[in-house]
């Protein structure tokens, strides 16, 4: 089973490559320009942090995976040697209740998710059967510990249920949503019920113009959880239905490519991290205009250095978001393929 999975990766592979092929040759350059400084940030330990030390596993895990974005993998490509360093310490953080993480890290739920994403992308390609069968238990306690974490109304916080009080909101809630989706997709079994209860959630979180509130008691609305969302509900094949394409109308009116424009509340790189999933999801006609305006607006941004400097988490976070959205369309990752 394991080689099968292995020739089938590589196949994907063959396709993708073609088709990265016809990506733009200035955001190719940019991106890998981003990709190099983020190499020359990782820590010794395989992580990266944002500013003052925090977030070091969600750093880890978004940084790593902007990686595999470009086609390299945790076996071989330019940046093979920093994605296994990733994996690896992603993999010790894993705790024996299934945290991927550690209860003193900064909103600590951010990190268990987009580490769930991570590295359930590289468990479809991991050739060793040992690191395999660990990545695999990793990913399984991982769901097990997201389920334990779910608040009764069907949410997520910035930490467990049970640490935080059932205090839930949108963009926890979302982010744990696209990780188990990603697990699922790769064959790790996810409860139906945790997503469906999660989906419900969102529907809840709603207004009738198709906002996503901060939480389920209220908050006010927030284009970049709608965003974030909309990407959910694609990834859980929830597209043509009434309420993906209401959520979907209210963030073609409220966003904005240019970061100064838009009501985005300051965050504009989480915004499109989603949205631009969601754009690309569309198809073509759609994805090129869109990345015809928001790579230009990107790279005139972007440092001497490779780096994006904008925003208050730090340069690895905007950095990683910013070589992702670039990479999108090389189609490497199974979460982001149409």
């Amino acid at each position: 089973m394991a080689k099968l999975l292995i020739l089938l990766t590589a196949l994907v592979g063959c396709v993708s490559t073609a088709s990265a092929q016809h990506s733009d040759p200035k955001g190719r350059v940019s991106a890998h320009k981003a990709l190099d400084w983020l190499a020359g940030e990782q820590h010794r330990q395989g992580y990266w942090e944002a500013n003052g030390g925090q977030y070091r596993v969600a750093m880890t895990a978004l940084a790593a995976n902007a990686m595999l974005a470009e086609g390299s993998t945790a076996n071989g490509g330019k940046y093979s040697k920093n994605i296994r360093d990733a994996v690896d310490y992603l993999l010790d953080a894993s705790q024996p209740n299934g945290l991927i993480g550690y209860k003193n890290d900064y909103h600590y739920t951010y990190g268990h998710g987009f580490s769930m994403l991570f590295l359930s992308q590289v468990f479809g390609e991991e050739e060793d059967s040992r690191r395999r069968e660990r990545l695999k238990t990793v990913l399984e306690k991982a769901v097990q510990f997201c389920g334990e974490a779910q608040t009764p109304d069907g949410g997520w916080g910035y930490v467990s249920a049970k640490d935080g009080n059932n205090f839930d909101e949108g963009s926890t809630c979302v982010t744990q949503v696209q990780g188990l989706r990603a697990c699922r997709n790769a064959g790790i079994p996810v409860p139906k019920e945790v997503i469906d209860r999660a989906v419900e959630y969102i529907r809840k979180c709603t207004t009738p113009e198709g906002a996503v509130q901060y939480s389920i008691r209220g908050g006010g609305p927030r284009p970049p959880i709608t965003a974030a969302a909309v990407a959910c509900l694609f990834n859980t094949g929830e597209t043509d239905n009434d309420f993906a394409q209401k959520l979907l109308k209210y963030c073609d009116k409220e966003i904005q490519i240019s970061a100064q424009g838009g009501n985005l509340f300051g965050h504009w790189h989480y915004t499109h991290y989603y949205y631009s999933q969601v754009i690309y999801r569309l198809g073509d006609e759609k994805w090129n205009k869109y990345y015809a305006e928001i790579s230009k607006d990107i790279i005139k941004k972007q440092s001497a250095d490779g780096s994006w400097k904008e925003g208050h988490v730090g340069p690895v976070y905007t950095t990683a978001i910013n070589a992702t959205i670039l990479q999108i369309d090389n189609g490497f990752l199974p979460i982001y393929q149409r």
